[in-house]
């Protein structure tokens, strides 16, 4: 089935402890505004240029590490294609997956409207 998918957020996920300390840091590094998300309170994000976000999102337990988001169109296609290349489910969070690449990193796959893909910065899969 076609499809539209494109790497749409770079997310920092931090312990609780060094979440401020963390939005400030790349801030400074940035020099974007990095918002607390109201609909999603342990995130702060902004964006970096158009389709390209940074996020800081306080992880409930686990390591800090740096994450990649996948934004589509089709959210079963895309995550079946993934899939197909080796990666595999982890779990399903709200409205989106959770994956792991075939080297164990960890990547979200996120629904996004139809309407918000255009030519310039989404890849079309047949």
């Amino acid at each position: 089935m076609t499809h539209y998918s494109r790497i749409t957020q770079i997310v920092i996920d931090v312990p609780p402890a060094v979440s401020e300390a963390e939005v400030k840091f790349w801030q400074g590094a940035t020099g974007h505004e990095l918002k607390r998300i109201e609909r999603f309170p342990e995130y702060h994000g902004g964006l970096l240029r158009e389709h390209l976000g940074l996020l800081v999102q306080e992880l409930g337990d686990g390591e800090p590490r740096v994450h990649l988001d996948i934004h589509t169109d089709d959210l079963d296609a895309e995550v079946a294609r993934l899939e197909a290349l080796g990666a595999e489910r982890v779990a399903q969070e709200r409205l989106w997956w959770i994956m792991r690449d075939p080297a164990g990193l960890i990547f979200c796959v996120i629904p996004e409207p139809a309407e918000s893909f255009d030519h310039s910065e989404a890849q079309r899969w047949d």
